[in-house]
């Protein structure tokens, strides 16, 4: 997962007021909103995901020395790896998490470790390179919080935004933003603009998301 580059999207469609005070008066306002309470709820569906597995390195020739050396170098011995990243679970009862394809490419070991601590096996249930979605089931799992997805359709541009992830096994991280952008189109991304007009938001507290 290296990191959840699939770090997982919480589209909050709920507006905020903003709070505006200057240091002397702020014991007179209303307490500023906060994402604690959302937080709280979609964070147990938050896991890390680690990757054990061998795989060759095999050299790659610039096609302008191609001509001097000839096609790319032999392989290299198979090496050990170990990896790791973010997933979100997404269906408790079947132990269903999604992550990040690179994050479990050529992995002949995967496990899953849960916010409270609880690790479990996983197997790959299927991936997609190009859009770089993988897709693991938890083996044996038991008391397990998920995540709905939304319905990317009712997105729009301002929505907040929040981005849940556990980088490199540090633990769970939180950052937020909003929707800068829907649709984007001419970026030489083939399939992953598609993938950008679904958006598939995973989360929280609005009409379009259940937790």
């Amino acid at each position: 997962m290296s990191a959840l580059a699939l770090s997982v999207g919480l589209t909050l469609s709920a507006s905020f007021q903003a709070v505006a005070s200057i240091p002397g008066q702020v014991a007179d306002q209303a307490p500023l909103p906060s994402l604690a309470p959302m937080l709280e709820k979609v964070l147990p569906a938050v896991v890390n995901v680690r990757v054990e597995g061998t795989a060759s390195q095999g050299q790659k020739i610039p096609e302008e020395f191609k001509k001097f050396f000839g096609d790319d170098l032999p392989d290299q011995p198979a090496q050990p790896f170990e990896g790791l990243g973010s997933g979100v679970i997404i269906n408790a009862s079947k132990g269903y998490v999604l992550t990040n394809n690179h994050v479990i490419n050529q992995a002949q070991k995967i496990s899953i470790q849960l916010n409270d601590g609880r690790e479990f096996d996983a197997k790959l249930i299927g991936s997609d390179d190009q859009s770089d979605i993988a897709l693991l089931q938890i083996q044996n799992p038991s008391k397990l919080t998920q995540i709905a997805i939304a319905d990317s359709d009712k997105l729009r541009v301002g929505d907040f935004a929040v981005a849940v992830g556990n980088p490199f096994g540090l633990g769970q991280t939180a950052t937020s933003g909003i929707v800068s952008a829907l649709g984007r189109s001419g970026l030489n991304l083939e399939g992953l603009e598609t993938l950008s007009r679904q958006m598939l938001p995973l989360t929280a507290v609005t009409p379009a998301v259940h937790c």
